[in-house]
Order: structure tokens, then sequence, then C-alpha cells
């Protein structure tokens, strides 16, 4: 499989398959295709389907298969953003939510908790994320600008909880309340944040899908 990104701020991933090479999709991903491109919807388990729903994804994946020679597909981002490939069969990642848009075929998608599950809850966006195992390329959405830092053994980092889009299986994440009441209440920032610790490289997005929504709601028609 051979792809390249392309566009800015809505960008797309283009993937050309040989003949009888297999991507993975979650439901409604692709954009276009070539005629020879087969689709099968499939669960692969019910112990798997529930992993995907709780992560943010559909329970059914769609695979699509070039027949009868090269074929080609594309995948566009859902949001103004961009789309990171990342080399599974390195090193494993934890990924945001509903950041997971295609795959090769040996890449398996599951859930992964935050380890300390108090925190987790009241953390929100910490608390549950997509883990990607297996071995081949998987294509990621990030909202907005993507920054990457790559942080030494015991380095960390402290983030707003929704900006830490993705993360080497490495690095260590634990969510942390803010110091102080009057910083709670008045500081506009939130109760939670996000302590990513090395070793390993993460990715920070500057423009979380629930923050926009945020901003947007106040100028939104309630219908009053």
């Amino acid at each position: 499989m051979k792809y390249s990104i392309e566009g800015t701020p809505l960008p797309v991933v283009i993937c050309d398959l040989e003949a009888g090479e297999t991507m993975i999709t979650e439901k409604g991903a692709m954009s276009w295709m070539t005629p020879n491109m087969k689709m099968e919807t499939v669960g692969g388990g019910v112990g798997k389907m529930i992993g995907r729903m709780f992560s943010g994804e559909a329970m059914f994946q769609n695979h699509y298969t070039a027949e009868g020679g090269p074929g080609q597909i594309a995948y566009a981002s859902s949001f103004p953003g961009s789309i990171l490939a990342f080399d599974i069969g390195q090193k494993e990642m934890i990924v945001q939510k509903s950041a997971f848009l295609a795959s090769t075929e040996g890449v398996s998608l599951s859930i992964a908790f935050q380890k300390k599950l108090s925190g987790g809850l009241f953390g929100g966006e910490g608390f549950i994320m997509q883990r990607l195992s297996g071995t081949g390329t998987a294509f990621v959405e990030i909202d907005g600008y993507v920054k990457e830092y790559d942080l030494e053994a015991g380095q960390s980092m402290l983030i707003d909880t929704g900006y830490l889009a993705a993360m080497e299986i490495t690095c260590n994440m634990d969510i942390q309340t803010v110091k102080g009441l009057k910083n709670k209440m008045l500081g506009g920032e939130g109760f939670f944040n996000t302590v990513v610790t090395g070793p390993g490289k993460i990715y920070l997005q500057s423009m979380p899908i629930n923050q926009m929504a945020g901003t947007l709601r106040p100028y939104m028609p309630t219908g009053n």
C-alpha cells in the first residue's frame, strides 16, 4: 500500500492498493474509491465490538479490498486539522477517542482505559482512549495543528484535558486535579489536567473538537 496525505485545513489520505490488499475503516469513513474496491462489513467478535463502542467508534468496521488489479480509496478528515500516519509495527499507539480513520489489515483497534479509574471518570477525555496494535499503517485524525514532543524517561508534560491527541505506549498518563479551590472555580481551566510522562513521543492538538463546540455553543440558535 502506498499513500499520500493532501490538503489543508481539511486533509485527505489517498491510498493506492495492490490487488488483494485490504484497508480497514470505521463506518462512513470512505470518501471516494475506484469501482474495483469490494466492501465487506464485519464485527470481529462481541468483545471487540463492545470495546470499539466504548472507545467512541462504531461497533462494526468496513473492509475494502482491491479486486482484479490495483485499487484506490480515500479518507477525508471530518474536522479541520491533520491526518497522521503511524507505523504500528514499530510501536503501539494510544490515541484519543474517535481518532482512528483507517488502517491496513494487520492493525487492531481496542479500548485503552485510564489506569486510575476515579481520576479517569472525572477527568473526562483521559478516561477512555483507543489502542492501536498489531502490524501495519494506521491513519489518525488530529483536531487542528499537531505539535510533537519527544519526552525523555521521567520527563513530563502537563496538558489541559482534551489536548492530548496521541502518545506512544511507552508513555504513562495520569489525571491530576487543579490545585486550589479558587483556581478550580474561577480559573476557567476546569478541574483536571492530564500529565504524561516519558519515555516516548506525544502528539498535542491545538483545537480539540469539544473545545470548539463549547466556544460555538453561545452563538447557536436555541429554538426559543
